[in-house]
């Protein structure tokens, strides 16, 4: 094929360019989530006018091929192959306790070794690196705090940053007094103070499944019992099954991803987000929102945080810089409202503070809009990795596979059919290899041992679509 179009071809020339952008996607050489040719590029290139090929975007567009993306171009969308969705799953009958901790070590031995390509681990910064404007600006904070920079910080966190956090909140309509927001080693921290805060030894606490396996790893440290309440795919928590929960049984607290959940990658909407947070205070239960991929949304808007709709204060927030910013850094923080004199207690008990170089540099970093712009970027580079990484699982795995479709974050979540052992394929794929993460962590009682969960996450290349072929190949020798 030739990169030309022609007058005298009995086409128009928009309906000639877009041909040649069907034959560049049937060929293989614009792929879905890749970015088209800008308009000026493309006119050039094919000798045409720039409103021309913008003609032939637009209606390409409205036949749904490609899409246009607020400042960033056109991109290729995914392939419209009907790919089913995980199935919905039954809510547990009572709750359990917790013993997942020998594979949980086995799976975070695994996404740390080194030359692997590392589907394994949540790491979505990874994907458009902050490394560089970081060590800039922790140059540039050093020089400014002199001694100060080897120094212990406050207990509950930076004032500056802190400050900054609570501004950030107010566009949400959402006021934080100063004492009610604690600056937290990771939201992992900020997880286990809300816990602490609102829960003992033996109390029931819901979760959704699949859920994270460090909240569950979390549950079975503090000596919790998990009661686990089915999530779909698409819009979070069945609050049907919730509310039946809450009538069968005695519940202290629940643990949600109200925004972005990980492992699925369902969106809450707001409106429902409201029905949550109604239902779960008309029954005094807490909620501990898990929001660290809220800002990781693929949709037109960032979802409202469940804090904003509380009217007992008996929602607590935890998130983090990990999944935006700098994982390394371990800074999150807790909304701890009306539970703040006992989170501060167990924040100084727990680690004293959190590392002030950190929080200062996060800080300054935020205030130069270099945050945010990288925030753009990556959400966008995001998208267009899972784009590609679902038209790739298309091409590798059976049809018969169930594949989730992400509304934001950075993984996939995939149900490979009952015949399948997850576990194993774990450990095929590690020799050769490649990190995945068995679906059977992502519960506390057992299921999901035929899912598995990768993640896009990276920066994107040809050797992550050959480790994704190679898994398919893998798969065979994955059956039970």
């Amino acid at each position: 094929m030739s990169l030309v179009v022609s007058k005298g071809n009995q086409d128009f020339l928009y309906q000639q360019v877009m041909q040649l952008v069907r034959e560049l996607c049937e060929q293989g050489t614009l792929l879905p989530g890749e970015k088209l040719p800008s308009l000026r590029k493309m006119a050039e290139k094919l000798t045409v006018s720039i409103p021309t090929v913008k003609l032939a975007y637009q209606t390409l567009e409205v036949q749904g091929l490609i899409e246009a993306r607020e400042k960033s171009g056109y991109f290729l969308k995914t392939a419209a192959v009907q790919v089913a969705r995980p199935k919905r799953v039954k809510l547990s009958r009572e709750p359990v306790s917790v013993n997942m901790q020998v594979l949980i070590e086995q799976v975070y031995d695994a996404i740390h070794q080194v030359d692997m390509v590392p589907f394994g681990i949540a790491n979505p910064v990874a994907a458009a690196p902050t490394d560089k404007m970081l060590a800039r600006t922790m140059r540039r904070v050093m020089s400014m705090a002199g001694s100060r920079a080897i120094n212990y910080g406050a207990m509950d966190g930076y004032a500056p940053l802190k400050k900054q956090l609570i501004h950030r909140y107010l566009d949400f309509g959402i006021g934080i007094d100063n004492q009610e927001l604690v600056i937290t080693n990771g939201a992992q921290e900020a997880l286990t103070i809300a816990l602490k805060c609102v829960a003992k030894a033996g109390d029931v606490v819901a979760i959704e499944t699949p859920c994270y396996f460090g909240i569950i790893e979390l549950i079975e440290s503090l000596g919790l019992k998990a009661l686990e309440i089915p999530l779909c795919p698409d819009d979070g928590i069945w609050l049907d099954d919730l509310t039946q929960a809450l009538h069968d049984h005695d519940i202290k607290a629940c643990v949600f991803s109200t925004a972005i959940n990980n492992p699925v990658g369902s969106f809450m909407p707001n409106h429902k987000r409201k029905q949550l947070v109604e239902l779960l205070e008309s029954r005094d239960v807490v909620l501990i929102e898990d929001d660290v991929y809220g800002d990781l949304y693929f949709g037109a808007e960032r979802g409202t945080p469940a804090q904003a709709y509380s009217k007992k204060g008996l929602v607590l927030t935890c998130a983090s810089f990990s999944k935006t910013a700098a994982p390394s850094y371990r800074v999150g923080w807790l909304i701890a409202g009306k539970f703040a004199a006992r989170a501060r207690r167990f924040k100084r008990a727990f680690s004293c503070s959190t590392s002030l170089i950190n929080q200062w540099t996060l800080y300054e970093f935020v205030a130069s809009g270099e945050y945010d712009r990288n925030l753009k970027l990556l959400r966008q580079t995001l998208r267009g990795n899972k784009e590609r990484m679902i038209w790739c699982l298309q091409q590798a795995l059976p049809s018969t596979v169930r594949i989730s479709d992400p509304q934001g974050g950075c993984v996939v979540w995939i149900d490979l059919g009952k015949d399948y052992d997850s576990v194993r394929l774990f450990h095929l794929a590690l020799d050769e290899g490649i990190t995945i993460t068995p679906g059977y962590i992502f519960s506390a009682t057992n299921k999901y041992r035929n899912c598995i969960r990768l993640s896009y996450g990276l920066p994107w290349s040809e050797r992550l679509e050959s480790a994704i072929a190679k898994l398919g190949e893998l798969l065979h020798l994955a059956k039970k």
